[in-house]
């Protein structure tokens, strides 16, 4: 899988925000250390969705005014801009990127020590585009073994796609080494009102009381509120 995969089935924007904030609000259920997944409607004038795997693979969606950017890494990546000392960037990786997301390039969360920006995929979308879009004419390494699919780290975007109940099924299987119904995570993708039953399913250790805070700066409803 490669960023143009992922383009090519990303959903819109609007659909995309709220999926992005239903992993948050799964995170702040079913988590308990540093987020996996977390949301923020205070990313400066924008919002944001972040993803940290905690082990050098991270995504990051920008919510802006003009559509969405959104920016992927992966340290192990043969793409990564540590492959040489001058940390260049993947050809063509930025190529046609419209002026109004160049600001991200300077975001200071997404670069190194020295403010240069790290990434191994990078995908966009105005408001009025009718798909996303990736740098033309990237030229991916060729893979490094037969388990080597996803050679720009853009793989991990793969749970904000479609089957996002039954990936994130699968994570929670594999990440926190438990078992959730997916008729529980159905009903939070679909961003209906969050109640005690629906969160104990998940932990029965928390209230809906207890994440009222975290919930709310999501921008997630909340039943009753």
């Amino acid at each position: 899988m490669t960023v143009y995969d992922i383009a090519a089935k990303l959903p819109s924007v609007d659909v995309l925000r709220d999926r992005c904030k239903a992993l948050a609000v799964l995170e702040c259920i079913v988590g308990g250390g540093e987020p996996y997944y977390a949301y923020t409607r205070a990313w400066g004038d924008d919002e944001a969705a972040l993803m940290s795997s905690g082990s050098g693979g991270e995504w990051a969606v920008v919510f802006t005014a003009a559509g969405a950017f959104i920016r992927a890494f992966d340290h192990e990546s043969a793409m990564t801009p540590y492959r040489g000392p001058d940390h260049e960037l993947w050809p063509g990786l930025l190529d046609d990127l419209p002026a109004v997301f160049r600001p991200q390039i300077e975001e200071q969360a997404f670069g190194d020590d020295e403010g240069q920006f790290l990434a191994t995929a990078v995908l966009w979308r105005l408001f009025d585009d009718d798909r996303w879009h990736a740098g033309e004419g990237i030229t991916f390494p060729p893979p490094r073994g037969p388990y080597d699919t996803d050679p720009d780290g853009s793989g991990r975007l793969g749970i904000l796609l479609d089957d996002i109940v039954d990936r994130y099924v699968r994570f929670a299987e594999d990440y926190y080494e438990i078992e959730v119904d997916p008729t529980v995570i159905e009903h939070v993708v679909a961003h209906r009102p969050l109640t005690d039953v629906v969160v104990q399913a998940l932990n029965p250790q928390v209230t809906v009381a207890g994440l009222h805070e975290d919930i709310t700066a999501i921008g997630y409803p909340i039943a009753g509120a």
